[in-house]
């Protein structure tokens, strides 16, 4: 059978653009989107393929070359970041609105009954504050029944956190909740995130769920 070897090639060269493309986007669909940080690897090794045949690349299709000649410019595609670091995101929250939904796709992590504390919501003069205002902070403190359960917590943390640093896991999820998510679980919350923040220097991503407030401790410089 006779091949038209100019018109063959011309038309493969379509074929492996595509080609490439669909691997880049099943690598990114995979590392990023799935958690699966292998597939990351191989993308720079795809970038510079797509840069060789951007080189010869012919004028059919202007616009989508010139994407992704911006794409193969980009920092974030140069240096790709294998080992993405741990976050861990601590919760507190309220037992009568549930229990936080986990966004990570891991299916939850620890959760922690605050309810056996001392609750200073039953006092009228604190219905106004949260386990971040000082009058409640007092409370916990002088009454004590939070320090043997924050040990204990961190105990059980701490293991999970050196773990999933040691084996290069990106999420963990901790969720404290108490009667209303207002007063023992948010103090709670808020000593374990700075706890592990300091301790451990990552991210940590703290949610009052009740009190629709977010903060983030920032991973320590390396």
């Amino acid at each position: 059978m006779p091949v038209d070897k100019p018109a063959f090639y011309a038309t493969l060269r379509h074929f492996v653009l595509f080609r490439t493309m669909q691997v880049l986007g099943a690598y990114g669909f995979r590392g990023y989107f799935e958690k699966k940080p292998h597939f990351l690897q191989s993308i720079p090794f795809a970038i510079e393929n797509l840069r060789r045949l951007l080189k010869d690349a012919a004028d059919d299709y202007p616009y989508l070359i010139e994407v992704l000649h911006e794409m193969t410019e980009m920092k974030q595609f140069k240096e790709v970041n294998v080992r993405r670091p741990l976050v861990v995101k601590v919760y507190s929250f309220s037992f009568k609105k549930g229990i936080p939904a986990d966004d990570s796709g891991n299916g939850g992590g620890f959760v922690f009954d605050c309810r056996a504390v001392n609750n200073p919501g039953k006092y009228e003069r604190y219905n106004h504050y949260t386990g971040r205002d000082e009058p409640v902070i007092k409370f916990l403190e002088d009454d004590g029944e939070i320090f043997p359960f924050l040990d204990a917590a961190y105990r059980l943390v701490d293991a999970s956190v050196k773990r999933y640093k040691d084996r290069g896991f990106t999420s963990l999820m901790v969720s404290f909740g108490c009667t209303g998510g207002q007063h023992r679980s948010v103090y709670a919350a808020e000593k374990m995130a700075e706890h592990i923040n300091e301790k451990f220097g990552v991210e940590v991503r703290l949610i009052h769920r009740e009190q629709n407030v977010e903060r983030v401790l920032a991973e320590a410089e390396k």
